[in-house]
């Protein structure tokens, strides 16, 4: 009776070892595994919900644009958090430099006699606010590093002071009227690269995962480490090009508005066919940038000594020091880099609305920190991955955004949010006391 106690219980276990050792072969980390079911259940969850309006193209479309200024951030979060401290003014930060974006092209630059709608002056102001956010960024992480002040004070005194200058700089008014090719940043107006050229990047993309995996297998067999399997290899490689090209078909899935096609037929001269024109949207331009954000700072973080000097701060400070890292001016960098990966997400939403609000940025410090928990990072500091950040922020923008869709109320939302973050943490300090 004990004996066949012992065999049921172990079962479950057995299947779950064995799951895990099946994708552990293919070097599948488990928590990025374990989030794109819980998107793809969601996503399911939400279409079911809506007879299939959720999946539609041009709504995921939206979402992914949403999503975007949380996963621009997000990137940067990461290591923040790897190095043991938390940044709770880029909201804030968000909210100053939007601001700053509409008054230099609505009233500081015109009032100089400066025109937007001619030329490329529109890079000066964009130019100018990631500036002002990369040195936001930066005296928060001096006051942090050569002051010895805790970044969370720091960081919290900088939410709400930020967001008082704010109101001083606008005045309390919202502010609209960007130039026009500015506010492509933001996807609106078919801010996006088109068709031909999202089939470009699709391919490109499907040819350098071929090229990378070839790469990383000489590359392991070179120095004597552990190789998978051919078939392994050639598994990743085909269900890699296979997401990538399937993105790429989904972004042009999504068609221009029939009376916009129409207005460009007039305008350049074509004759449309029965049903109308069909004009491929393709990957908007804060998706691109999300994507080369996401590159950059995998590089930074993984194959730049920077990225090593972060992760072996968060790590052990101590041995770090040790080991003649300049802690201080890595902890200062790494909240500079906060500050311009805040002015850009600051030029997407700013884009989206063709100006600013008093409350833009307003609690994006939450869901900034929850999509880096959830994607993968350590509040203890030392572990966390840019990719995991930037799936962590669209499973809960695409929490957020299903529970909008679907007339839940703000609240509920916040509920929702609250108890995904908790079980995140709780899921990472089970880990890392199973590990202990």
């Amino acid at each position: 009776m004990t004996d066949s106690v012992a065999t049921v219980e172990d079962e479950p276990q057995n299947a779950s070892s064995s799951l895990r050792g099946a994708l552990g072969s293919l070097g599948i980390d488990l928590r990025l595994f374990g989030m794109l079911v819980a998107l793809a259940l969601i996503l399911v969850y939400f279409g079911i919900r809506t007879d299939g309006k959720f999946l539609s193209p041009s709504n995921l479309v939206v979402l992914a644009i949403q999503a975007s200024v949380v996963a621009v951030m997000a990137t940067g979060m990461v290591l923040v958090i790897v190095s043991r401290n938390i940044d709770l003014s880029v909201g804030s930060i968000v909210g100053l430099v939007s601001m700053t974006y509409a008054m230099l092209m609505t009233q500081w630059m015109p009032d100089l006699g400066i025109r937007f709608d001619t030329g490329y002056m529109w890079i000066v102001a964009l130019a100018l606010g990631l500036g002002l956010g990369t040195a936001i960024g930066a005296v928060q992480g001096f006051v942090i590093a050569y002051m010895g002040v805790p970044s969370f004070i720091v960081t919290l005194g900088g939410l709400l002071s930020l967001r008082g200058m704010v109101w001083v700089l606008s005045e309390g008014a919202a502010k609209s009227g960007l130039a026009e090719p500015f506010q492509l940043l933001g996807g609106g107006a078919i801010g996006a690269i088109g068709g031909p050229a999202t089939w470009a990047v699709g391919i490109v993309a499907a040819v350098g995962i071929v090229a990378l995996t070839y790469y990383g297998r000489r590359q392991r067999r070179r120095f004597n480490f552990r190789v998978r399997p051919p078939w392994a290899d050639a598994l990743l490689a085909m269900v890699g090009v296979g997401a990538v090209l399937g993105l790429a078909a989904f972004f042009n899935a999504n068609l221009w508005p029939k009376g916009l096609a129409s207005r460009y037929a007039i305008a350049n001269g074509i004759t449309e066919p029965p049903g109308g024109l069909r004009i491929e949207v393709g990957i908007p331009w804060p998706v691109v940038l999300v994507i080369g954000v996401t590159l950059v700072m995998t590089y930074l973080a993984t194959r730049r000594r920077f990225g090593r000097d972060v992760f072996a701060y968060g790590g052990n400070p101590e041995a770090a020091a040790l080991a003649g890292i300049n802690t201080r001016w890595t902890i200062m960098k790494v909240f500079a880099l906060m500050g311009l990966l805040c002015g850009i997400s600051a030029a997407i939403a700013a884009a989206r609305l063709n100006g600013s609000t008093l409350d833009i940025g307003q609690g994006n410090e939450l869901y900034v920190i929850a999509a880096a928990v959830v994607g993968g990072t350590s509040l203890a500091g030392g572990i966390g991955t840019i990719p995991g950040a930037v799936l962590g922020g669209l499973v809960m923008q695409t929490l957020a955004y299903g529970l909008n869709f679907t007339r839940v109320t703000s609240a509920v939302q916040n509920i929702v949010a609250g108890i995904v973050l908790v079980v995140a943490v709780g899921f990472d300090t089970y880990n890392r006391r199973r590990a202990g």
